[in-house]
């Protein structure tokens, strides 16, 4: 029991955080504090479990043997029983004629005829024999009756012992199971704590969900000169969430002559168009009013775009307006969270988008979609069960290109929202280094030295943040240096060559290769962003690297 009272005492010291709520780096860190001290007595619990289950196995196996074991000598028994029935049959039966033979037999015939008299002792000494020989294979039979009736009462005692274990072992088993399911849900909870910092650093990047805040602006890095060479740069493809209509996209599919209808044909799926009433909707912070006249008031597309692009954004708008509402049952906010409305209303050509669109929506099961948009999905998109919690039968994954993809240099060229300023972009930036996300070939090698150091001793990964934030028990790059090569690693000291390896069916890296070693690409996202300086971060599953 001794690992299940480990688990207890870690969990007895579950401790509060004394991180700034706005340090998030700090938070991430506390959380993998816990992790670790809980894990040790979590591992052994598990070995001890697998142990146990191992028992249980070889239990079940010699039950089953000695099972298998039991039905043979019930067979047997009941075959010499069958046996011993039917030779007493016959015994009986030659008794019986035995009987009646020295009933009939006259003891003078031998003075009368020799020759029957001699028969008749040699039929009396022979029916005497045979009796004998009866008797004796009787006496076998019954025997080994007594044996086997013995050996099917140990067998049986035995199964009976080794079930009264397995209960024991098993009543083991699913307490121990239920302790190590406990602290799988816990860690879990703890690592969608942490999950849920580095979303909120990802969101202290300000990044526009749509194009609701206005015009976009990510930097090119690749126009930015740092100052230093050889200079490395991680470049995202698209920026969150990309779930649904992707606003770039609809403007590349409206100016490759697609109407309104067709863009949205391409972003969602399992839907019909249907012609819904004017209800009254409230919106938060301005009361009731008509539907068609909230959509004058949403700021999400501009009004230079092309008009089927306008129409499809009107329609997605009027669908998720609804969905959220529930038919205007509920309130709809006005920011980014649900859809940007402003005042004063337009009048322009998104004015005749809404009127010329007007009631028109798309609709799933008899309801309104939540018909979500995001401004750049980098060419590809992604069902909302990928990226929330939320699965739903109208999203979908797609390539959102005019043509097949191989590699990088396609996608460039053929994604219908290539226009976009964010579609490959670097994120973050530092003050120095003309605020540029390039670095230097000793920080990357520093980033792929903690992801060594922490996939060689996950107990170290406290140590790995970033040595810019105020976190005393962070290593330098020095220190995680010196741990790699106690543990037998040859750490980097510079890099010089880095690429990224894509599956491009799906839109998500695979492989990062640094100087020849490879790593995840999910592995190396992760701790690229818990280790880069200031806030550069890598923000989607697709990415690719740079080089000045």
């Amino acid at each position: 029991m001794l690992p299940v009272f480990l688990v207890f005492y870690f969990f007895s010291v579950a401790r509060a955080s004394h991180c700034p709520a706005s340090d998030y780096d700090c938070q991430i860190a506390e959380i993998q504090k816990e992790i670790d001290a809980i894990k040790p007595a979590h591992e052994y619990n598990k070995k001890e479990l697998a142990g146990l289950r191992v028992q249980v196995i070889s239990l079940n196996n010699r039950i089953a043997a000695i099972s298998k074991e039991l039905d043979q000598v019930e067979e047997s028994i009941n075959q010499r029983e069958e046996d011993l029935a039917y030779t007493r049959l016959i015994f009986e039966e030659k008794a019986s004629n035995h009987y009646r033979f020295i009933r009939i037999y006259d003891p003078l015939m031998p003075f009368f005829s020799s020759t029957d008299a001699l028969q008749a002792f040699r039929e009396i000494s022979f029916r005497q024999k045979a009796a004998d020989e009866d008797r004796r294979t009787m006496d076998e039979y019954a025997g080994e009756l007594i044996m086997l009736k013995k050996d099917r009462d140990q067998l049986e005692a035995n199964k009976a012992s080794l079930a009264s274990s397995k209960a024991k072992l098993s009543g083991q088993v699913d307490f121990l199971a239920g302790e190590v399911a406990k602290v799988e849900a816990y860690i879990a909870t703890l690592t969608a704590k942490q999950e849920q910092f580095l979303a909120l650093k990802l969101g202290s990047l300000n990044l526009p969900a749509t194009l609701g805040a206005g015009p976009l602006y990510c930097t090119d890095d690749r126009k930015l000169n740092p100052g230093f060479s050889p200079a490395f740069a991680f470049f995202t493809y698209g920026i969150p969430h990309r779930v649904g209509m992707n606003q770039y996209g609809a403007y590349g599919r409206a100016k490759a002559g697609q109407s309104a209808d067709q863009i949205l044909q391409a972003y969602f799926d399992n839907f019909a168009f249907e012609t819904r009433p004017n209800i009254n909707i409230t919106v938060s912070g301005y009361g009731a009013m008509p539907l068609e006249t909230y959509l004058l008031g949403i700021y999400e597309m501009p009004e230079s775009w092309p008009m089927e692009a306008l129409k499809a954004q009107a329609i997605a708008a009027r669908s998720y307006a609804l969905a959220y509402t529930n038919n205007g049952a509920g309130t709809i906010c006005t920011t980014q969270a649900c859809q940007v409305y402003k005042q004063p209303p337009k009048t322009g050509a998104w004015a005749q988008a809404v009127q010329a669109t007007a009631g028109k929506v798309m609709v799933s099961g008899g309801s309104p979609i939540k018909a979500w948009y995001a401004s750049t999905a980098g060419g590809y998109l992604f069902n909302s069960g990928d990226v929330w919690a939320t699965s739903t039968s109208y999203t979908k994954r797609m390539r959102d290109t005019t043509g097949g993809v191989s590699g990088f240099g396609d996608l460039q060229s053929l994604a219908y929202d290539r226009e976009s300023p964010c579609f490959y972009a670097a994120q973050g930036f530092r003050s120095q280094y003309n605020k540029s996300a390039w670095l230097k070939a000793d920080e990357v090698a520093d980033i792929v030295n903690v992801l060594l150091l922490a996939k060689a001793d996950p107990s170290t990964s406290e140590h790995l943040y970033q040595t810019d934030k105020e976190i005393p028990s962070t290593w330098d790059a020095g220190k995680v240096k010196q741990e790699l090569q106690a543990r037998n690693i040859t750490p980097l000291n510079s890099v010089s060559s880095i690429s990224v390896s894509a599956d491009f069916s799906s839109g998500q890296a695979s492989t990062v290769s640094v100087d020849g070693q490879s790593f995840s690409a999910s592995e190396f996202k992760s701790y690229f962003n818990l280790r880069a300086p200031a806030n550069i971060q890598i923000v989607g599953p697709l990415f690719n690297v740079e080089k000045l």
